[in-house]
């Protein structure tokens, strides 16, 4: 689950857009970086990693000195899809920063939150230190698919009882994963999938009825409830990763 959660202001823009934007100069305690620069660097990392982009989202707030984007890379052999996030400032309002992973939000609202998330201030050796950490988070790239691998199979080799079902629904509830309100849709999908692949009586098509109906609420909530969620049913599967 991610998302690109914009606020009054922002706009959504193609990458040629984001090539127009001015960098503003450089002082002896500031280097601000390109937007576009920074995209570029970040594609750059996950083309030769041997990663897919198959979909971009650009958005730029405050006069283009805010810029925040996603880049959704293919999916994986388990349905999964992994997403990029890309934030960066011309203002000094925060430092450019990747966070990657099932669970992105990127907000104009200054949240930022991912599986692996790193950041640069915009000091003097940016140039040299950013190159790096975009490596190094890429690099998480194929343990994140792995550990989902892992999760995912856990989750369609666990066989639910509707009696298990309704208590971990229940359990769901105490840990504000759902409403209450929620809980009857919840129950709902379960009984009646709105998907025939979820038809299975175990713990991956629970995962998808709680998330179909999560998609109903803000996206930064969602995707922290839906991690939340995952640590719920990680343990029902006894799955330590």
């Amino acid at each position: 689950m991610s998302s690109l959660c914009l606020h009054t202001g922002a706009k959504i823009i193609e990458m040629e857009q984001l090539r127009n934007v001015v960098t503003p100069e450089a002082t002896p305690t500031w280097t601000p970086v390109a937007h576009d620069a920074l995209v570029d660097s970040v594609k750059g990392s996950l083309v030769s990693s041997g990663a897919n982009i198959v979909k971009e989202e650009h958005a730029l707030y405050r006069d283009g000195a805010r810029y925040f984007g996603l880049l959704h890379l293919s999916e994986n052999n388990d349905g999964g899809n992994t997403v990029i996030g890309i934030r960066n400032s011309h203002d000094k309002t925060f430092p450019a920063g990747l966070s990657l992973g099932n669970h992105v939000f990127v907000c104009d609202n200054l949240s930022f939150s991912g599986d692996v998330t790193v950041a640069r201030k915009h000091t003097r050796f940016i140039g040299r230190d950013l190159d790096r950490l975009i490596y190094f988070a890429v690099g998480k790239l194929a343990d994140l698919r792995q550990k989902q691998l892992i999760r995912f199979a856990a989750y369609k080799g666990r066989e639910l009882s509707d009696v298990e079902a309704h208590d971990l629904i229940i359990r769901a509830l105490l840990a504000h994963i759902i409403s209450g309100e929620a809980v009857t849709k919840v129950v709902g999908e379960w009984r009646k999938p709105a998907h025939d692949e979820f038809a299975p009586r175990n713990v991956w098509s629970l995962f998808n009825d709680f998330t179909e109906v999560l998609k109903g609420i803000a996206p930064q909530a969602a995707v922290r409830r839906t991690m939340t969620l995952h640590g719920l049913l990680d343990a029902h599967c006894q799955l330590a990763i």
